[in-house]
Parts: C-alpha cells; sequence; structure tokens
C-alpha cells in the first residue's frame, strides 16, 4: 500500500472515529467539505467534520465511463483527471472558484445549464460509501447501473445537504466530452421561447444549454461537427462566447451581482409566461427562474404555488428562511429518523430539528 493510500485509509478511520465521539457525547457535527455552498440552507451550529485530505481518485475505467472518488476531492481535480480521457461529468456541477468538492457536490445536487437535456447528478450517481447516524462506515450502490430493493440510498444522498450522512466515496458514470461546441445568441420574445425549443427539438437539433433574459435567448449546440453546423445555420442569430455557459453556472454573470435577494424558482415546463417583482433570468429552457428581487418573501412563494412551482432564496438576506412543503417535509424527516436517529449531522440545516438533544458546541 502506497503512502498515499495509507493516508486516506487513515483518515476515513480519523471521520469514523469523530462519528462515533459524537454520538457517544451527543454532540452536533457540521459536515464541511470546501464549504464554497454554505450559504444554501439554514444556518448550522456544531463541531466541524472536515473531509479535507481525504481525497483522490479511487477507481477510473474509462472503458466502462465509471469513476470513483473520495469526497474531499476537488471537482477541479476530477475534471481534469477525466479530461485528459476526453471525458467529463455530463451534468456541469459549478466549481465555486475551484473550491467545490465531490462530496459537497452531491450533497447539494446542482447541475448546470445541460440538465433538461442530459439528467441531473442524481441520475449519474452509481453508488457511494458513507458514515451513517449509527456509527458504521457503510457501502451502497456500486459500479454499474442497477434496481434495488428498498431504499437507493446512494441517490437519497443527493441533495440531502448533509443530514442524512456523511459521504466519503462517490461512483459516477462519465460520458465523453462533446466532439464540437458551439453558442448562439438570438432576439427572441419570452412568449416564444418554449415553441422554438420544442421546434428544435422534434428537429434534432443538439440543444444543451437555452438561457433567456432581456429579450435575448442564448443557445449552446453541442454534439458531433455535422450536427452542429447545420444547427448554427438553420437557428442563425449572432455568434456568442462559449464562457458565457460557465459564467451562468458559476453565478458570474452581471445578473446576479444586482442588489436584492436572488431567487431559484423551479416552474413546470408549461407554466405560463408572467411577470415577476424584479429582474428574471431564465434558465434550463425555462423551467428553472432566476429571480433578483426585493419584494416580499410571502409574495414570491405564493407566485411560485400558484403556477404549481417552489421558490427558495438562494442568498440574500432573506436566504435561509424558506420551508419544505408539509408533505417533502415528512418525508425528509422520516429519513432523518432512519439513517441519523441521533440528528447528529448538520441538525437544522434542511428543517427545523425538534428532536434532536444535541450539544452544539
Amino acid at each position: 500500500m502506497n503512502t498515499v493510500e495509507q493516508n486516506n485509509q487513515d483518515r476515513s478511520a480519523e471521520l469514523l472515529d469523530q462519528v462515533k465521539q459524537a454520538l457517544a457525547d451527543r454532540t452536533a457535527l457540521r459536515i464541511v467539505g470546501g464549504d464554497s455552498k454554505a450559504f444554501l440552507g439554514k444556518a448550522v451550529q456544531g463541531q466541524a467534520l472536515s473531509l479535507a485530505g481525504h481525497e483522490g481518485v479511487v477507481d477510473y475505467d474509462p472503458a466502462e465511463l465509471v469513476v470513483t472518488v473520495r469526497a474531499g476531492t476537488s471537482l477541479k481535480t476530477l475534471e481534469a483527471v477525466l479530461n485528459e480521457q476526453g471525458q467529463c461529468l455530463p451534468f456541469e456541477p459549478p466549481v465555486f472558484d475551484g473550491r467545490a468538492t465531490v462530496g459537497g457536490a452531491t450533497a447539494c445536487g446542482l447541475s448546470g445549464p445541460r440538465r433538461p437535456w442530459v439528467g441531473a447528478l442524481r441520475d449519474y450517481v452509481l453508488g457511494c460509501r458513507l458514515i451513517s447516524g449509527m456509527g458504521t462506515h457503510m457501502r451502497f450502490g456500486g459500479q454499474v447501473m442497477k434496481n434495488v430493493a428498498g431504499y437507493d440510498v446512494s441517490r437519497l444522498m443527493v441533495g440531502a445537504q448533509g443530514c442524512l450522512g456523511v459521504i466519503t466515496e462517490v461512483s459516477f458514470k462519465v460520458l465523453p466530452r462533446p466532439r464540437r461546441r458551439a453558442a448562439r445568441v438570438l432576439e427572441v420574445a419570452q412568449q416564444d421561447v418554449a415553441g422554438l425549443l420544442r421546434q428544435w427539438r422534434d428537429q434534432s437539433r443538439p440543444v444543451t444549454g437555452a438561457a433567456w433574459q432581456d429579450g435575448r435567448l442564448h443557445l449552446r449546440l453541442e454534439g458531433g461537427d455535422s450536427s452542429v453546423q447545420l444547427a448554427q445555420e438553420q437557428i442563425g442569430g449572432e455568434e456568442l462566447d462559449l464562457t458565457y455557459w460557465d459564467d451562468l453556472c458559476e453565478q458570474r454573470l452581471d445578473f446576479f451581482k444586482q442588489a436584492g435577494n436572488l431567487w431559484r424558482i423551479a416552474v413546470p415546463v408549461d407554466a405560463p409566461v408572467q411577470s415577476w417583482p424584479g429582474e428574471v433570468l431564465l434558465d434550463w429552457g425555462g423551467t428553472q427562474l432566476w429571480l433578483k428581487s426585493e419584494a416580499p418573501a410571502e409574495l414570491i412563494h405564493e407566485q411560485a404555488r400558484a403556477l404549481q412551482g417552489y421558490a427558495r432564496c438562494w442568498s440574500g438576506p432573506d436566504a435561509g428562511n424558506d420551508e419544505l412543503p408539509a408533505a417533502l417535509l415528512q418525508w425528509h424527516q422520516r429519513l432523518k429518523q432512519q439513517l441519523d436517529p441521533a440528528h447528529i449531522f448538520n441538525p437544522g440545516r434542511l428543517f427545523r430539528s425538534a428532536e434532536s438533544t444535541c450539544k452544539h458546541n
């Protein structure tokens, strides 16, 4: 066994020991990766459990399109490894200035502009290892796609924000990088966006990004040389720098720098176009709406509910005050009780945990 492997095994043992000690002492733990998404959810009070140093690729088989990596590994490091083999994480998780880690990306479940066309991060998780709320190091899933009975625990970790366990390893399905990429921008009214996207879908145009703001539709095209070239000629518009998509994914566009709360609003694909109290940027072909607004939170929640959608204050003064819908809250609480009965992992991050008796050091 080489030194790096020994160090990672030692680090896994240290993490497990820290969880067992927290269980014995009834101490809450605040799980920390790169801390790049600490703004998501409610503030957590607890002893830091850091995944720093628990990093590296465990196994990578480019021929099988599968990689297994430790949770403390930075996304930039993983993407560099995949890029050497002409492969990528197709769901485009934001790297947040290089600080984001594999474990944090999985726990928060964030996907980039390709999400409607290739699927979400959850769809590419094949398995994981995690430290449970019972103080055991467990493995779920594997390195192949298969159906399993009971909870698909590895995918339950996606979006749970560390409330159900400490992710230590993740296995992902990866895909080849597109051979050719291009981007266009054209003048389009908001009410015409959905119809155009349906038309291009029916024509098999290789669209993998569609964002609308201030009357301009930004498109990304990815695929083979001939299909991308033909799509550019038929769609028209002006050439757009491909860096736009990185800036959108990483929230570096000028839109995100405006004053006010930043809201992330999910709406059905057939939701009617309507006015919102603030500046709007549509992503995911219109199903993810970013809103910069100083309007009262209840007004925005009410408007989202009327569309059968869901609003979450992403950042700003009102961030962290959102409550889960009643049915979703009930399921989260049940899962929490099964996987973390002592409520030591990130208590209160997703919802207030009245059952927790842990000390918040």
